[in-house]
């Protein structure tokens, strides 16, 4: 399938080919204005609208005087935009592609479509204006996160070999939990901490998280280290080599020394016909997917730990009983204008406060600062 967004600026795509040649990027220049376009959107979102919106809207929580709560709130504006919009780019790429679909394995390592490597691009603008807000903020955001955009973009460069191209619409699919993460973080901002909405949302999360980075994210990561383990043993198919040889030594493109990749997926397979994928290039995959998944996997063992500590029955026999039985007495009445301790005094107070309960959702779902460290956003 075309890139839908596909479209020429050749001033920008003459100033990226000496960068593409440099790192081995012959995708680059077909792909730079979506790069570049998602970073300045994204960065539009960050200044403009989400300031403009929250102020508008939530005047009394959008805290516009503190600089770090106020970067916070409007990072959760432009990571739960992008979400929704990478996750349904994503979703159409996989079933309505059907050049991808159909590709065998050396396809899916050494081949491209330009909708696949559309999402890519997307994504690496999106990661561009990450690790340039974190920069500028780096005593807000810190080092964690720091470490956190640097690897997520050059992983996601690396595509524009072009390697793994198949794959980009697929792990993007991790982010399928982060609407509703963004979504929960919002309802403890707006004061609905423990309300129907959060819980609603908070199993929505967790379904979400369990399903897309564990479930689908674990067996995808399979496929991937199979293709990886025979792409770093063997070069591609002689066929496909001969067949991009002859196609691109007929292309007059400027920018672009290669024949349509639209029409051949194999149309950059030259640049690896000398040897495989080297070794060091898929231990970079290997190694970040590897930690993405076990730190996932870590968060939701400690949501598990978090619910069965909802449902054990409470420890320590009788003692612990009677220390229950003692609670449970009461030593103050709530009333609508405050609290009535046991002398009669009214104690000016907010009642919803002493009256609220913490949220099981809330103690099940990390916090999403948390997540986030672990997570690609």
């Amino acid at each position: 399938m075309r890139d839908p967004l596909a479209f020429s600026i050749p001033a920008l795509s003459k100033a990226v080919q000496p960068w593409a040649d440099r790192l081995a990027f012959p995708v680059l220049p077909l792909h730079a204005h979506e790069v570049v376009g998602s970073a300045l959107f994204y960065t539009f979102v960050h200044v403009v609208v989400s300031p403009a919106l929250s102020s508008r809207f939530f005047p009394k929580y959008y805290p516009r005087h503190s600089r770090a709560k106020k970067a916070n709130w409007d990072a959760h504006v432009v990571s739960l935009i992008q979400s929704v919009i990478i996750n349904s780019l994503a979703l159409w790429v996989i079933f309505f592609d059907a050049e991808r679909k159909s590709m065998d394995w050396q396809q899916r390592v050494w081949g491209y479509t330009g909708s696949s490597a559309m999402i890519q691009a997307l994504a690496c603008g999106y990661f561009v204006w990450d690790l340039g807000i974190t920069l500028l903020n780096l005593d807000i955001f810190g080092i964690g996160l720091l470490a956190h955009a640097v690897s997520a973009l050059a992983v996601y460069s690396f595509g524009f070999r072009p390697f793994l191209n198949f794959y980009s619409p697929v792990f993007i699919l991790y982010e399928l939990s982060t609407p509703f993460l963004n979504i929960h973080w919002f309802f403890d901002k707006l004061n609905m901490t423990g309300s129907k909405a959060q819980l609603y949302n908070g199993i929505a999360l967790l379904a979400t998280f369990f399903s897309c980075r564990l479930v689908w994210g674990s067996y995808q990561s399979v496929l991937v280290y199979a293709d990886m383990w025979r792409a770093v043993r063997r070069s591609p198919d002689a066929l496909y080599v001969a067949a991009a040889a002859a196609a691109n030594a007929a292309s007059n493109s400027m920018f672009l020394p290669f024949a349509d990749p639209d029409a051949n997926m194999m149309a950059f397979v030259t640049a690896a016909a000398e040897q495989p994928v080297p070794v060091w290039l898929a231990l970079v995959y290997v190694a970040s997917n590897i930690i993405l998944n076990t730190l996932n996997w870590h968060w939701f063992f400690k949501m598990i730990t978090a619910v069965r500590k909802r449902f054990d029955p409470p420890k320590g026999g009788d003692a612990g009983k009677a220390a229950v039985k003692e609670e449970k007495k009461p030593s103050a009445v709530t009333t609508a204008t405050g609290v009535i301790d046991e002398k009669k005094h009214v104690v000016p107070g907010n009642n919803l406060t002493h009256r609220r309960q913490h949220s099981i959702i809330e103690d099940v779902v990390p916090d999403s600062e948390e997540l986030r460290d672990g997570t690609i956003q």
